[in-house]
């Protein structure tokens, strides 16, 4: 009877499995191979549920209300979202648009490393799990979407497809816009008692920054966070570490007002200056036949920073095919950069300057700091109403990045080193051996690209 019993209670058992395998196979099969790369992407996004928490404001299961799991669930959703919202990513696909670059290589490194979704969701939530073939279909619209729209076309075929770009040496500008702007970039006019210019706080000749904590403006002021590079900053999505600025123009428009900066009252009182030039007044309205504003002194120096480009760093010519550019310990650095997830954000040409990250994704930074918190610490959160862009900054470009210490907004990286030891403990959860470290430098140390002739 006991036999009977055990029997019974086996093939109970492995009846419920069979049928618990045929639900699975039923509830989780990846989309129509007759669907477009885009089309099966959406799908898999959808299937495996992924707005339950890479989205704001998710709309979370039943049991989120729960004692215990419910925190669970909550901790996932909130730690899944600073991770990466995927709510432009599908609305990218439903309405045919191109995927930014930072998504694509988030979600690379995720289906390649099959770390999404996290097993405790699709245990119970079957038809979320990706499958073998979803993980192709993925990968290889991610490639797809690279390479139609985010290709410079200047890497050799090997490096065609990697998340970073060789920097162009050249961009399309107007010469004699430049040349004005070269001459304001320069011009101490700009500011209150004519002793600060652009010039200043991103000097060519410092990395186009002024290696100092804080920049100094008028009356020996000291700004808040720490100035970054002018370098290549025509590539960045948006300016500044809060991204106030769309575009190099909006920004060229902020420090001349800033009451710590440059401090004019307005730009009246720059024209009015300029406007005294009789010379410069001339030379001005040939090239701006509406002569001496603001919009135009803007244009011209966002003229000017365009051709502040760096190219030609032994990592481009690497990428263009020169195996010998970077030594041995420098690849190795490379490698390491795209295994710890570094190339995810600090993407496309400047390797950075393409999305707005939250700083301490592993852990709290600023509670690490120990010091109290500032305005310019809530980063983009300065700028946004809602509490979930605060601490998310503009990731900031790496090329150059060797000739541009202090690092961080908040400028209390000292060297590359500690930069780098700081970004593996807060941003990835990892500590490097020192052998890793130095091969993560090495390479950043490749990124110094040509100075403008200037």
């Amino acid at each position: 009877m006991r036999k009977k019993v055990i029997k019974i209670g086996v093939g109970v058992i492995l009846g419920l499995i069979v049928v618990l395998l045929l639900i699975y196979r039923l509830v989780n099969v990846a989309p129509s191979a007759e669907l477009s790369a885009n089309e099966q992407a959406l799908a898999i996004l959808r299937s495996g549920d992924c707005a339950a928490c890479h989205v704001q404001n998710p709309d979370l299961p039943f049991y989120a209300s729960l004692p215990v799991i419910g925190d669970v669930v909550k901790k996932d959703a909130y730690e899944g979202v600073r991770k990466i919202d995927l709510a432009p990513v599908i609305t990218a696909l439903e309405k045919g648009q191109p995927v930014d670059i930072v998504s694509l290589n988030k979600l690379e490194q995720s289906f390649t490393n099959g770390t999404m979704p996290l097993a405790k969701y699709y245990l119970v939530h079957w038809g979320t799990q990706i499958n073998s073939t979803e993980r192709e279909m993925m990968l290889k619209w991610v490639k797809e979407e690279r390479a139609s729209h985010h290709s410079n076309g200047l890497a050799a075929e090997e490096f065609a497809n990697e998340p970073v770009q060789p920097l162009p040496s050249v961009i399309d500008t107007d010469p004699a816009k430049v040349a004005l702007g070269r001459m304001l970039y320069n011009d101490t006019r700009l500011s209150k008692d004519n002793t600060i210019s652009c010039a200043s706080c991103h000097a060519l000749t410092k990395g186009g920054c002024d290696n100092k904590s804080f920049s100094e403006g008028v009356n020996g002021q000291l700004g808040g966070v720490n100035a970054p590079t002018v370098f290549n900053a025509y590539f960045n999505f948006v300016q500044f570490w809060d991204g106030r600025a769309a575009d190099l123009a909006e920004q060229a428009a902020g420090p001349p007002l800033n009451p710590v900066e440059m401090a004019c009252e307005s730009f009246d009182e720059i024209i009015a200056k300029l406007q005294a030039d009789k010379r410069f007044a001339a030379q001005f309205t040939k090239v701006y036949p509406d002569g001496i504003t603001e919009q135009n002194i803007c244009n011209a120096i966002q003229e000017y920073e365009k051709t502040l480009l760096t190219p030609n760093a032994p990592f481009d010519r690497y990428l263009t095919g020169d195996k010998e550019a970077l030594t041995a310990d420098q690849i190795a650095g490379y490698e390491l950069f795209k295994k710890h997830e570094c190339a995810t954000c600090h993407a496309g040409t400047i390797l950075g300057g393409q999305s707005y990250e939250y700083m301490g994704l592993k852990e709290d930074y600023f509670a690490a700091r120990g010091t109290e918190l500032t305005e310019e610490d809530y980063g983009r959160g300065k700028q946004e109403e809602s509490a979930y862009y605060d601490h998310r900054f503009k990731t900031p470009g790496l090329r150059n990045v060797a000739l541009t210490a202090p690092y961080f907004h908040d400028a209390t990286q000292a060297t590359l080193a500690d930069a780098v030891t700081a970004m593996m403990t807060y941003q990835v959860g990892l500590t490097l051996t020192e052998e890793e470290t130095r091969q993560m430098v090495a390479f950043l140390e490749s990124l110094t690209g040509e100075m403008p002739a200037e």
